[in-house]
Formats: structure tokens, C-alpha cells, sequence
């Protein structure tokens, strides 16, 4: 649908154009033809306008019925709308009229429940009082009835919490070493045994005396010599008490050193395979005897390493390591013991992931100061610290020898399987030995250590002072009290006494009831 003033612009073009037309036509042609021509233009231009008139008023027409229609769906549309919307107001309306409602009956009810509370905190309060006036007339009642004020009351209950305290702790304590020691035992028993099983190694009891066999007794006197020259001049040489005495066919030689009483006893050997015995000839054969001694130290040494598997140990190290050979700790081979504690460190680093050659190396270099501990003053500790030290040893090999015996902290893991693997070598059963007076001390120092806590009936050292076991009385001692005894006894034992290896404490409580059949 065409717009009317649209319509009319195109009805004046097409006058226009008419018009131009016919002034065209009418200068061409003559003034009749020019009459008629205009006339029937004219008509035609009348006849355009007309219908271009006619076209113009049905389309206006068409457009304000379009026009009307649209306007009468768009206020249909509207007012559709308009009732949606108050309806939906009308819901909401209803909605918050119903919310009021129940929100004011919720406020009374919790007005109503809060003038409940505040009546029954007034009863509590109340009761309060009561309750305190009424504690104050028993406790006043309970002292004069006990004969103890509330003072001494509380000491007593005190005492009982206490009492009842200590005996919660023993059973967490001991619960709790039993869940550590599930695992930690088993672990550590694996390590140890399959270390133990793992390495095998020989132990050989040596003292202060060696014995030369003789091949008849009659050189008894040609070693003693004329005046006794010849004894004296080998006393003299080798720094070693030779012994001649009724013992057959023998010679003892007695001495604290035992690299000299080794050069003494293979000095005298020679001798008497020779013959010849003289001063000159003692003195040849006693120098002979120390370089031999010096080459089997040294064989010693590279031997050990050999063994041990380590490598790049300084020669005199390595010397020193060959001296130990000739070096006893408890009548334990001091070389025997540091090749075993390498070995078992090596197991013991294997089995945990640490590195095994230098746990080796540590294991082995350990006791490396009881070498010349007789020689310079200060602990085997301290010299062999010194000896790493001064042959560039790393700081895990000398903080290992430092802590082995438990004098520094240790700084490395290695330190502390150093420290294992001494334990388990020197705890070998037969591995040393002790003194009767060191032994018989020990054990009675134990046994005085366990007699001292209240309630232990006896106490007896066992298991040559590896174990001692402890009575106690019944009705004295409870079993919670008996784990927290053990914890003592144990802490006074590590405090107090020098022992190779572990002492079991085994406390033992038993009940007994007698009676008669008559």
C-alpha cells in the first residue's frame, strides 16, 4: 500500500510530463493539429489524474483500515498483558499477605518462648543458690563427719587423680612402645639378623704372653746364656720379659705390647732354628725380625682393605690397619673387629639404601686410633679423629668414628650404622672377654641398681649380665606400674654402668595363693 501523498507527487509528475508534451507537440504541428492534440492530451491528463486520485483515496483508505487494525491488536495485546501482570500481582500479593501472617505467629511464639526462658534462667538462678547454700552445708557436714577440712580433702583427691594419671600414662606408654615396636623390632631384627647371618667371622682370644715351644729343654740354657747375658741382651733389644721356668720344653714371653712381644717371639724362633746364640747374633736376628713384623703389618693392612672392599685409603692408614692385628680390646681382635663391623656396616647400608662403600669405609677406620692409642696420649676416640683428619678423610667418616661410642650426636646415618654394627660385633657371644672383678661387679651393680626401687622382692643378673630379672611384690607394684619401673631401671643402668651391648630388664609379678586339704 502506496502513502496518498506519494500518490500525489506522482500524479503532478505525470502532469508535468503531460504538459511537456504537449507544448512539444503543439510547436511541431499546426494550430489545429496543435487543438486537437492539446485536447486529447488534456483529456488524458485529466483521466491520469483522476485515476492516480482514485488510487491515492483507496490506498489511503487501505492504510488507515491497516492502520486501525494494528492499533486495535496492539491495545488487545496491551490490556492481555495488563491482566497477566495484575494477576501475577494479585499471587504475590496473596503470597506476602500469607508470610506476614505466619512470620506474626512465629514472633508470638518466640516471644512467648523467650518469656518461657527468662522465667525458667530465674528458676536456674535460684537453683544455683540452693544448690551452692546446700554444697556449703554438706561440705561443712562431710568435714565434720571425715575430721578433714576441704583443704585436705582435696590433697587426697589429688593424690588419687594422680595416682590414677601415672597409671593412664603407663598403659599409653606401654601401648604405645608395643605399637612401635610391632614394626620397629621386626625391621630392625630383618637388618640385623640377616647382617648377622650374612657375615661370618672367627674370634680369637689373645692375652699379654706368648709361648715358644722348644725343642728340647737343654736350650733353655743357651738362652739364658752365660750369666745370663743372652736373656738380658733380648730383654733389653725386644723390651719383653722372657719367663723360663719349670714348664716343659717352653719359654713364655710376657709383655703389654704386643707388636714387640711379636718381634721377640719370631726373633727367638730364629734363633733357636739357627743355633747360634749370642748378643751380636740377638741383635741381627731382632732387627730381621722387626722388618718382617713391619712387612706382615703392612700385608695385614692391604689385606683387611682387600677383604673389606674399600679403596683409596692412605698408606699410613693402611699401616695402622696392619697394626691392629697386633692390638686386643677385651681380648677381641681390634683388626678382626673393625673388618667385621665394615662388613656388617656394608649389610646394614644395604638393606636400609645408604651408601655401602662408605659405610664400609667408616666401619673399618672406626678404631683406627687404638693403633697407637698406647702411644699418644688421649682416647682411641680422639686419635683416630685426629688420623682421619690429618689424611683428608670426609666429615661422615670422621663424625662416625667421633659418635660411635655415643660421645658426639651423630650427623649422618652412617654414623649410626657404624654405631649398630660395633654393637652387634662386640656383643657377639665369646666375642670378649672381661675381667672376674670387672664381671662380678658389673653384675652386682646391676642387681643393687634394681633393688633400690620400691617394691622389688629380688633381682637376679643372668645371661652373664645381659639380662637381669626382677621380682616384685604383688601387692605392691601393679602391672602399670610395672612398665614405668622398667623405664627407670633401664635409664639408671645406661646412666650409671659401661656394658658392651644391651641389658634386658625382665620385671616379673606374680601371685600365689596356699591353702591346705585337710
Amino acid at each position: 500500500m502506496l502513502p496518498i501523498w506519494l500518490v500525489i507527487v506522482i500524479a503532478v509528475i505525470c502532469f508535468g510530463i503531460a504538459a511537456v508534451i504537449f507544448w512539444f507537440v503543439s510547436k511541431s504541428s499546426t494550430q489545429k493539429s496543435y487543438e486537437s492534440k492539446i485536447g486529447s492530451a488534456e483529456e488524458k491528463a485529466r483521466s491520469i489524474i483522476d485515476d492516480a486520485l482514485k488510487t491515492a483515496e483507496s490506498k489511503k483508505r487501505e492504510a488507515l483500515l491497516e492502520v486501525k487494525e494494528e492499533s486495535i491488536r496492539v491495545k488487545n495485546d496491551l490490556e492481555k498483558e495488563t491482566r497477566e501482570r495484575r494477576n501475577e500481582l494479585q499471587k504475590y500479593e496473596r503470597r506476602v499477605l500469607q508470610k506476614e501472617e505466619s512470620l506474626d505467629k512465629k514472633n508470638e511464639q518466640v516471644d512467648k518462648l523467650q518469656n518461657s526462658l527468662n522465667q525458667k534462667a530465674q528458676e536456674l538462678e535460684k537453683q544455683k543458690e540452693e544448690l551452692k547454700q546446700v554444697n556449703a552445708e554438706r561440705t561443712k557436714e562431710l568435714e565434720r563427719i571425715s575430721g578433714l577440712t576441704s583443704e585436705q580433702a582435696k590433697e587426697i583427691l589429688l593424690k588419687s587423680l594422680e595416682e590414677e594419671v601415672q597409671l593412664d600414662a603407663a598403659r599409653m606408654i606401654k601401648e604405645s612402645e608395643v605399637r612401635a615396636k610391632e614394626i620397629a623390632d621386626e625391621k630392625a631384627k630383618e637388618y640385623i639378623v640377616s647382617a648377622i647371618q650374612r657375615s661370618a667371622a672367627d674370634h680369637v682370644s689373645e692375652s699379654t704372653i706368648s709361648v715358644v715351644q722348644l725343642p728340647n729343654d737343654e736350650m733353655k740354657g743357651r738362652i739364658i746364656g752365660r750369666e745370663g747375658r743372652n736373656i738380658r741382651a733380648l730383654e733389653t733389644i725386644t723390651g719383653v720379659d722372657l719367663i723360663i721356668d719349670d714348664t716343659p720344653e717352653a719359654v713364655i714371653l710376657s709383655g703389654f705390647d704386643p707388636v714387640r712381644r711379636e718381634v721377640a717371639r719370631i726373633a727367638l724362633e730364629k734363633l733357636i732354628v739357627d743355633g747360634r746364640i749370642h748378643p751380636a747374633r740377638i741383635e741381627e736376628t731382632v732387627a730381621k725380625a722387626q722388618k718382617e713384623v713391619e712387612k706382615i703389618i703392612k700385608e695385614e693392612g692391604e689385606a683387611a682393605v682387600l677383604e673389606v672392599g674399600v679403596h683409596g685409603i692412605h698408606p699410613e692408614l693402611i699401616r695402622l690397619l696392619g697394626k691392629m692385628r697386633y692390638r686386643t680390646s677385651y681380648g677381641q681382635n681390634a683388626l678382626k673387629h673393625s673388618i667385621e663391623v665394615a662388613i656388617l656396616s656394608g649389610l646394614l647400608a644395604g638393606e636400609i639404601g645408604c651408601d655401602v662403600r662408605l659405610a664400609k669405609r667408616a666401619g673399618l677406620l672406626h678404631d683406627i686410633g687404638k693403633a697407637i692409642d698406647h702411644e699418644i696420649e688421649g682416647s682411641h676416640i680422639q686419635i683416630g679423629v685426629d688420623l682421619c683428619k690429618k689424611y683428608k678423610e670426609s666429615n661422615v667418616i670422621i663424625n662416625a668414628v667421633a659418635s660411635h661410642h655415643g660421645d658426639v650426636e651423630p650427623e649422618s646415618l652412617i654414623a649410626c650404622i657404624v654405631q649398630a654394627a660395633d654393637a652387634i660385633s662386640a656383643a657377639r657371644p665369646g666375642a670378649r672377654r672381661e675381667t672376674l672383678d670387672t664381671y662380678t661387679n658389673r653384675l652386682k651393680q646391676l642387681e643393687d641398681i634394681c633393688n633400690e626401687h620400691k617394691g622389688v622382692e629380688k633381682s637376679f643378673a643372668i645371661q652373664a649380665g645381659r639380662e637381669v630379672r626382677v621380682m616384685v611384690v604383688p601387692e605392691k607394684v601393679d602391672d602399670a606400674q610395672m612398665v614405668i619401673m622398667g623405664r627407670d631401671i633401664a635409664k639408671r643402668i645406661e646412666d650409671e654402668l659401661e656394658y658392651p651391648g644391651q641389658i634386658k630388664i625382665n620385671i616379673i609379678r606374680e601371685s600365689r595363693v596356699t591353702d591346705y586339704a585337710k
